[in-house]
């Protein structure tokens, strides 16, 4: 048997709870704020704006919850740690995103019916979110690991939330300038399609993780193909790629090689060119002689 793991994510997985702690704070602060002012002026543009930047502030918190629990070390339990606890917060967080734009979508068509008298001052209030946004967005981006699915859904809703100030702002300057009440609630829709859009794209991407599915960026095929090229191969089988987490790749198989050949060496080549051809950080690899009868029993698992 062979196996090989690496932790060069320790430095990543730093950086995205240091981001993601002082975007809570950032979020969570304006929130509050914006929650008032959208009860101040009746708009239902802003006040779906807080409403997302509460979720924010619950995506950050769950966000940076997961991470911590994802230090806990393996057990004998959970024997490859907890780190898959961060796949699960991303797809809360996604589910989240789709279940607000949801109700955005319902209080909008009530709007539609009987448009409210909204105050164009909900405009000023909206522009100091887009700037806290931008911010947050920004140090989500730069220090963040967009490899990460957990920091990826919170980078997701912290756009919603950007993009919802954009829509009130609009909204806003339409109110005071001709009187258009009925901006207000286009302009949540509009919103809320392009939260529900991103809600449905991470949400489908925690699933994939969560079911065993293959990273985006490997084929199966070039890997046993890769396998085969090294000296003493004759063939490779019961090949699975899959991830515990994101930036976390594993990768097993079972490798028939001739009866002649130095496992030893064979054994760190083959790993050696898995993590740096693939950069699969964990392989495990069984070695059979072709005289062996396990690989007839494990042909039917290619």
């Amino acid at each position: 048997m062979g196996h090989h793991h690496d932790h060069n994510h320790t430095h990543h997985h730093t950086n995205n709870k240091r981001v993601l702690f002082w975007s809570f704070i950032a979020i969570f602060t304006f929130m509050i704020v914006e929650v008032i002012g959208g009860f101040l002026t009746n708009s239902l543009a802003l006040l779906s704006d807080a409403g997302h930047m509460l979720s924010d502030a619950a995506a950050l918190g769950l966000s940076l919850l997961a991470f911590k629990i994802g230090e806990r070390k393996a057990n004998n339990s959970k024997t490859y740690g907890y780190k898959r606890f961060e796949i699960i917060a991303a797809f809360i967080n996604g589910v989240t995103l789709i279940a607000i734009s949801i109700y955005i979508f319902y209080e909008a068509m009530h709007r539609f019916v009987t448009p409210p008298n909204v105050s164009a001052n909900m405009m000023f209030i909206a522009i100091i979110g887009l700037l806290v946004n931008i911010g947050v967005f920004l140090l989500l981006m730069r220090g963040g690991s967009s490899e990460n699915l957990n920091v990826r859904s919170a980078l997701l809703h912290v756009l919603g939330d950007l993009l919802g100030s954009i829509g009130a702002i609009i909204a806003g300057v339409l109110i005071f300038a001709f009187g258009w009440y009925i901006a207000d609630p286009i302009a949540s829709v509009i919103v809320a399609i392009l939260i529900i859009i991103s809600g449905f794209r991470i949400t489908r991407e925690t699933i994939h993780v969560l079911m065993e599915g293959k990273p985006k960026h490997l084929d199966i095929n070039n890997v046993k193909k890769a396998l085969l090229t090294l000296d003493g191969v004759k063939n490779v089988h019961d090949l699975h790629v899959w991830s515990i987490t994101s930036e976390v790749p594993m990768m097993s198989c079972h490798i028939v090689v001739e009866d002649q050949v130095n496992r030893d060496e064979l054994l760190h080549k083959a790993n050696r060119l898995i993590l740096q051809k693939f950069h699969i950080t964990h392989c495990t690899i069984q070695l059979e002689g072709e005289s062996s009868q396990l690989h007839t029993e494990c042909d039917s698992c290619d």
